[in-house]
């Protein structure tokens, strides 16, 4: 089974809740249980609750080879206890790498980073196709012939620039309402059309052996690069798949910014017993608009901004330019608003009371 990477929903498998659903339902007798019964509802209450908090930034997770993202975020949500998290990017369980998790206020900055460029690093395996396009599929096609350094390298400009891509048949692309890798599950034929991507830049970086060939990728948004090793294996004359796959850059966040699962249980750890602070593994919310301009407003505009009222732009320090930018106000991420007609009008107003980073991780290395 395999997760889609790059866009689109988690497909995670569905557990089988019929044992979980018996024992919330019964009483320890075996009786059905009377969910109305004062006593069942007092010893629901009696069950101790982790009380969610107000967090505020980005945690980029080093993600492990086998996870989900939907459980990476899962596990971050609950090493801080916050109150909402999500995810900037799918990525693969066989995958590993950056995945960017947003806590609190920095979900409404989640669209700048899944527009952004990706790098990976990955391994192509030839000789094979598979129905999923990596190790995890079912073996489609075989072939003897292996692709030599020139080959390789002469086809390289083909897939550089915008190209038209036909994504993995397992994807997360919706057919009529449908995923399209719940359909090819099901053992219907999935037809996707091809459509633009950009492939900024594609390297092939190592030929370790015949089998073997590992490329870098810098891509945008929607690119598969399963696809990407499929349709060079095809017309290599060979096949290939994916083997290997890494996460290296994310819009703003690079390896830097990665942050080990262990190091961050750990980090969580000596916060709790007052050793340290969850702060320090926190990038700030305004670390995803690195893009966007910045226009740092008075105290009297951001309290007309905060309540959601357009401010006049007036003075020889107005800016002339029109479009999006991120409101600060004595250093401290307001809004994002846009500026037009001589007017900023706020579109998502932050608020950012309760755990942000620490200030020295304002200062990005």
């Amino acid at each position: 089974m395999t997760i889609p990477p790059e866009t689109g929903t988690v497909d995670t498998p569905h557990a089988d809740t019929s044992a979980v659903n018996v024992k919330k339902n019964h009483a320890a007798d075996g009786r059905p249980r009377d969910n109305n019964d004062p006593r069942n509802k007092q010893q629901r209450g009696n069950q101790p609750r982790r009380d969610r908090r107000d967090v505020h930034g980005w945690v980029v997770l080093d993600k492990p080879i086998g996870m989900t993202s939907t459980q990476a975020v899962a596990v971050a949500k609950r090493l801080f206890q916050a109150k909402r998290a999500g995810h900037a990017g799918t990525l693969d369980p066989l995958a590993s790498g950056g995945l960017p998790i947003a806590l609190g206020e920095a979900t409404k900055t989640v669209p700048f980073v899944m527009d952004g460029r990706k790098r990976y690093r990955f391994t192509v395996t030839w000789g094979e196709e598979r129905d999923t396009d990596d190790t995890e599929g079912r073996v489609v096609e075989t072939s003897p012939n292996r692709p030599d350094v020139a080959a390789i390298r002469a086809l390289l400009p083909q897939f550089t620039g915008r190209i038209e891509q036909t994504p993995p048949r397992y994807s997360a692309i919706k057919i009529q309402g449908e995923r399209a890798y719940d359909l090819a599950r099901d053992g219907e034929v999935v037809e996707l059309q091809p459509r633009p991507v950009e492939i900024h830049e594609l390297t092939l970086v190592d030929q370790p052996d015949t089998d073997h060939s590992v490329f870098e990728a810098e891509c945008g948004k929607g690119t598969y690069v399963r696809a990407l090793a499929r349709d060079m294996g095809r017309i290599l004359g060979c096949y290939g798949h994916i083997s290997a796959l890494r996460r290296t850059l994310v819009g703003p966040f690079t390896e830097n910014d990665m942050i080990p699962l262990e190091q961050l249980e750990a980090l969580c750890n000596r916060a709790a017993s007052g050793e340290g602070s969850l702060a320090d593994a926190l990038l700030p919310v305004e670390t995803a608009l690195d893009d966007i301009p910045a226009l740092a407003v008075t105290r009297a505009d951001a309290a007309r901004l905060h309540r959601g009222q357009a401010v006049l732009l007036r003075g020889r320090d107005a800016p002339h330019s029109s479009g999006t930018v991120y409101v600060t106000v004595a250093g401290r991420l307001l809004a994002l608003a846009e500026i037009g007609n001589g007017e900023l009008i706020p579109k998502r107003v932050f608020n950012l009371t309760g755990l942000t980073a620490s200030s020295g991780r304002n200062e990005r290395d």
